[in-house]
C-alpha cells in the first residue's frame, strides 16, 4: 500500500522551471497520477512520461528518484545514482546485497534518509506523518480492543486527508471509551521532542486526549538508559526514537508478564531487523492489511491484558497527498542543489557515507567467503 512519492507534481513543474530534466514513469500506485504531473508540467521544456521500469535503461549521468526499495527478485549490477530510502545502513535484513548490486556496477546511493545539514539535522523527513499515522493507529487499536475485543484490527486504505483521519478516530475513541466505563487511554511518546514524536502527540491531542494522558518521554527522562517499566504504566506506547546506536531495551518480554495497562505497542522507529532494536518482543513488520500482531505472553487477565503490535514500516502513505507533499517541499532545496553537487555538504556526506558502507560491506562478504 505504498503510495507517496518523493518528487510531486509541483515540485517536479518548479525543477522544469530551474532548468531540469524530468522522466516521471507510468505508475497505478502512486497518489498522484500520471494526469496530474502531465497538467502541472504542462508545455515545459525536459518533461517527459515514460512506462514503469523504464529507469533501468535510463542515461547513464540519470539521477534515479524513488521512495522505498529495489524491486524484490534483482540481484543484477546497478551502474546508476539512486536517491531513495535504501534501508541498509544499519545492518537490516539482506543490506549487503543491496550494496554489493551497487558496487557491482558502479553505481551510487545517496540515500534519503541521510541527507544532513551543518547541525546534522535531516533536511527532509517523512517523520511527522509517521508518528500521526502510527498514533492513529494505536489508538485505533485500543478501541478495537474494548469494542470487539474478539476480532482484529481491520485493514487500513489510505484516508483522502487527516481531518478523515480525525473524524475517524474520534468517533471510535468515544465508543470505546464508553465502553471501557469512561476511562480514557494514556498514550506515551517516546522521542515526544522529534518530527516524529510531535506528530503522534498532535494525533493525541485531535482526537481528544487529554493533555495529563498524553506522556511525552524524550532524552532527559531517558538518559539514564533502560528498562522504563513507567512504559507498562500507559495503555498506548508510540515509540519514536531515531536509532542510530546501541541502546538498552525499554522493556523486556519478561517485564510484560507482570502487571500492567499497555496493551498497545506502536514501534514507527520500526527497526524490525535491527539487533539493537530497542522493543525486542516482535520480529516482524505487519502491514496496512494486517496492522496489529499479538505479542505472546502468558495467559491474558485484568492485570496482563493482551497485548498487540504495530510495525508498519510506511506509516506515512495512511495519508499518502499530504505527507508527499510537505516531504517533497523540504526536499526541493536539496535537489536544487544536485546542479553544483560537488559543491553541496549534504549531498557530500551522503556520498561520502555510502563509500563508507561499501567498505563495510567489503570487509563482511570478505569474512563469510575466509
Amino acid at each position: 500500500m505504498e503510495h507517496r512519492a518523493a518528487l510531486t507534481p509541483s515540485t517536479c513543474a518548479e525543477l522544469l522551471d530551474e532548468g531540469f530534466q524530468i522522466t516521471v514513469e507510468e505508475s497505478p500506485e502512486r497518489i498522484f497520477d500520471d494526469n496530474e504531473y502531465v497538467v502541472a508540467c504542462q508545455g515545459k521544456a525536459g518533461f517527459n512520461v515514460k512506462p514503469f521500469g523504464s529507469w533501468r535503461n535510463a542515461p547513464a549521468d540519470a539521477y534515479i528518484v524513488g521512495l522505498k526499495e529495489l524491486p524484490e527478485g534483482e540481484d543484477g549490477p546497478l551502474p546508476h545514482t539512486h536517491i531513495f530510502f535504501a534501508h541498509c545502513y544499519k545492518n537490516q535484513g539482506g543490506w549487503t546485497d543491496i550494496l554489493g548490486r551497487f558496487d557491482a556496477g558502479k553505481g551510487t546511493i545517496l540515500d534519503l534518509e541521510f541527507l544532513n545539514d551543518a547541525q546534522g539535522r535531516r533536511v527532509a523527513a517523512f517523520g511527522y506523518h509517521a508518528g500521526f499515522a502510527g498514533a492513529a493507529i494505536g489508538v485505533d487499536d485500543w478501541c478495537q480492543q474494548k469494542l470487539h475485543p474478539d476480532q482484529p484490527l481491520p485493514a487500513y486504505k489510505p484516508f483522502p486527508n487527516e481531518h478523515k483521519l480525525i473524524a475517524y478516530i474520534k468517533e471510535r475513541l468515544g465508543r470505546a471509551v464508553e465502553a471501557n466505563n469512561g476511562q480514557i487511554p494514556e498514550v506515551m511518546v517516546m522521542g515526544a521532542l522529534g518530527r516524529c514524536g510531535r506528530g503522534a502527540v498532535d494525533l493525541a491531542r485531535a482526537v481528544g486526549i487529554p493533555e495529563d494522558k498524553i506522556i511525552k518521554w524524550d532524552i532527559q527522562e531517558t538518559q539514564g538508559g533502560g528498562p522504563f517499566p513507567r512504559i507498562l504504566q500507559s495503555s498506548i506506547f508510540v515509540n519514536c526514537i531515531y536509532l542510530n546506536q546501541p541502546i538498552p531495551p525499554f522493556f523486556t518480554k519478561e517485564m510484560l508478564n507482570g502487571q500492567r495497562a499497555l496493551s498497545v505497542i506502536v514501534d514507527v522507529s520500526c527497526d524490525t531487523t535491527n539487533p539493537h532494536n530497542p522493543i525486542p518482543v516482535y520480529t516482524v513488520n505487519t502491514t496496512f492489511d494486517n496492522p496489529v500482531i499479538p505479542v505472546e505472553l502468558g495467559q491474558a487477565n485484568e492485570t496482563n491484558p493482551p497485548l498487540d503490535v504495530c510495525s508498519i514500516d510506511h506509516l506515512p502513505t495512511l495519508l499518502p497527498r499530504e505527507s508527499s507533499e510537505a516531504f517533497s517541499r523540504d526536499l526541493l532545496p536539496t535537489i536544487k542543489a544536485l546542479k553544483n553537487r560537488a559543491e553541496s555538504a549534504v549531498w557530500g556526506g551522503a556520498e561520502d557515507l555510502f563509500k563508507k558502507k561499501v567498505l563495510e560491506m567489503r570487509a563482511v562478504k570478505a569474512q563469510q567467503s575466509a
